[in-house]
C-alpha cells in the first residue's frame, strides 16, 4: 500500500555551494535562441492559414489556461483545506470520546456513531503501532492539507494513505494502548473539480477555434485566389479575377491587375515592333536573294547565297528568342501525338529515335507551339551530336518531366549552366542545330514561361540527358 509520511517526512538538502556551471550553462544565449528559433521554424506549419490560427488561438488559450488554472488551484486548495479540517475534527472528536469515557470503550458504539453521524468507518487496533512513513505522493495537495490539520488539531503520531485506494483515504492515529484506524471517502476531504476545468478549457477553445476558422477562411481565400491567378497568368492561362477580401488584399489584387495590364501592353508593343522589324529585314533578305538569282552563277555567288541563308536562319532564331511566343494561349495537347511528331521532325534532321515512352497523363495543358519548339530545340541539339536518341515522358509528383537522351559526347558538368546563356559558345558546345547559340536559351525561356525549368544530366546512353519539367 502506498502511504504518505505525514508531518515526519524528511527534506533533502540543497546542492553544494561549490557547484560549477556545465558547458550547456555557458552556452551563448544568442546562439541558443537562434537554435530554438530554427527548430520552431522547422516544426511550425508553413501555410498562412495555419499560422494565423496559431497566432490567434495560442495566446488566448495560453492566457485563459493560466488564469483558469490559477483560479481553480486556489479554489481547490481552500475547499480541500476546509474539508480536511472537518474530517480531522470528526476524528479528533472520536478520539476525545474514546479517551474521555473509558468505561464506555465499546468499539461497536463508536463505529455506530461514526457510521451514522459522521459517515466514517473506524476500528480500534489494540497493541498496534503507527506504520513507518512512506514516500510522499507526487500530487500532494490532499496529503499536505490533511497532514497539517491532523498535526494542528490532534498533534499525535499518525499515518495516512491518500493514494492506496483512489476513492478512500485511511488515517491511523496513535492512542493509549493501540491505534485508531479511520477510513473516509475521498470526497469528504478533497474537492476535485478537474473535469470542470477541462470542460471549460475544451469548450472555450473550441468556440475560439470555430470563430477563428470562419473568420480566417474568408480572409485567406482571396489571397489564395490571387496566387492562383498570378500562377495561371505566368503559364499563359487567362483567368477572370475580381479583387475581394480585406482592404489590403483588394489593394494587392488591384495592383496585380494593373501590373498585368502593363505587362500585356508591353508585350503587345514588343510584338508589334518585332513584327515590323521582321517584315523589313525579311524584305531586304528577299532582295538579296533575288539579286543573287539574277547574277551569273559562280562559286562566289554560291558563297554569298549560303551567307544569306545563314543570315535568314539567324534572324529567325533571334526574333523567336526576343518574341518568346508570349502571345500564345495555353490549351490541352495530346502528349503522345506531340512526341510522335517530334520523332518525325528529328528523323527528318537525320537523327535516329530509338524509343518514345510515355507514362504520363495523355493530355497536358501547355502553349502548343512554344512547348513543341522547346522540345524540338533540345531534340535537334541531341540529333546534331548523337547517333541514337530516346524520348521519355513521365509523371513526377505534380510535375510533367520530358527527357531527351543521346549517346553523344555530352557536356562537362561545370559548363552546363553556361550553355543556357544567349549567344554563348563553348569550345565543344552543343548549342543548337542552327548554330545561332540560342537553341537552349529559347528552350529554357519557354520552360520557365510554363512555370518549369530545363536541366542537363548524364544520360544512360552515355551522352547528355536534357529534361524539361513543367507543372502537370
Amino acid at each position: 500500500m502506498a502511504a504518505s509520511p505525514g508531518p515526519f517526512a524528511g527534506a533533502q538538502g540543497p546542492p553544494g555551494l561549490d557547484a560549477r556551471p556545465t558547458g550547456a550553462a555557458r552556452l551563448d544565449p544568442r546562439r541558443l535562441w537562434r537554435r530554438i528559433g530554427r527548430l520552431l521554424a522547422d516544426r511550425l506549419p508553413k501555410g498562412l492559414y495555419a499560422r494565423s490560427l496559431i497566432i490567434i488561438i495560442a495566446p488566448v488559450v495560453l492566457l485563459q489556461s493560466v488564469i483558469a488554472y490559477t483560479f481553480m488551484e486556489r479554489h481547490w486548495q481552500l475547499v480541500t483545506k476546509r474539508l480536511s479540517a472537518a474530517v480531522t475534527a470528526d476524528v479528533a472528536a472520536l478520539i476525545d470520546i474514546y479517551e474521555s469515557y473509558p468505561q464506555d470503550r465499546d468499539a461497536a458504539t463508536l463505529q455506530r456513531i461514526a457510521g451514522e453521524r459522521l459517515n466514517l468507518d473506524i476500528d480500534i487496533l489494540e497493541g498496534a503501532k503507527v506504520p513507518p512513513a512512506g514516500p510522499r505522493p507526487f500530487f500532494s495537495l490532499l496529503d499536505e492539507a490533511l497532514s497539517d490539520e491532523i498535526r494542528r488539531q490532534i498533534n499525535r503520531p499518525f499515518w495516512i494513505d491518500t493514494v492506496g485506494r483512489s476513492s478512500l483515504i485511511e488515517i491511523r492515529v496513535e492512542i493509549p494502548g493501540g491505534v485508531m484506524r479511520v477510513i473516509a471517502r475521498r470526497s469528504q476531504a478533497y474537492a476535485s473539480n478537474s473535469h470542470i476545468f477541462l470542460l471549460w478549457m475544451g469548450g472555450t477553445s473550441l468556440v475560439l477555434l470555430g470563430v477563428a476558422i470562419l473568420f480566417l477562411r474568408n480572409q485567406i481565400r482571396p489571397i489564395l485566389r490571387l496566387a492562383d491567378v498570378a500562377e495561371s497568368f505566368g503559364k499563359g492561362r487567362e483567368v477572370e479575377f475580381r479583387p475581394r477580401g480585406a482592404r489590403e488584399v483588394r489593394k494587392a489584387g488591384l495592383a496585380f491587375i494593373e501590373m498585368k495590364r502593363r505587362i500585356e501592353r508591353a508585350m503587345e508593343q514588343r510584338t508589334t515592333m518585332l513584327n515590323g522589324v521582321s517584315h523589313d529585314l525579311r524584305t531586304i533578305i528577299t532582295r538579296f536573294r533575288l539579286s543573287l538569282a539574277l547574277l551569273e552563277q559562280t562559286p562566289e555567288i554560291d558563297d554569298l547565297r549560303r551567307d544569306v541563308d545563314e543570315m535568314s536562319r539567324m534572324l529567325e532564331a533571334y526574333l523567336a528568342f526576343a518574341r518568346g511566343d508570349s502571345g500564345e494561349q495555353a490549351s490541352p495537347v495530346n502528349l503522345r501525338a506531340l512526341l510522335e511528331d517530334l520523332r518525325t521532325d528529328v528523323e527528318r534532321l537525320g537523327g535516329h529515335v530509338s524509343e518514345v515512352a510515355v507514362t504520363a497523363p495523355a493530355t497536358v495543358t501547355v502553349r502548343p507551339d512554344a512547348f513543341r519548339r522547346c522540345l524540338f530545340n533540345l531534340a535537334a541539339n541531341a540529333a546534331r551530336y548523337g547517333d541514337t536518341i530516346a524520348i521519355t515522358a513521365r509523371q513526377e509528383s505534380r510535375w510533367l518531366a520530358v527527357s531527351i537522351d543521346d549517346d553523344g559526347p555530352g557536356i562537362p558538368p561545370e559548363q552546363r549552366e553556361e550553355v543556357f546563356k544567349p549567344f554563348v559558345r563553348l569550345d565543344d558546345a552543343r548549342q543548337d542545330a542552327g548554330g545561332s547559340g540560342l537553341g537552349l536559351a529559347i528552350a529554357l525561356d519557354i520552360a520557365r514561361m510554363h512555370g518549369g525549368d530545363v536541366s542537363l544530366h548524364d544520360s544512360p546512353l552515355g551522352g547528355l540527358r536534357a529534361t524539361v519539367r513543367i507543372p502537370a
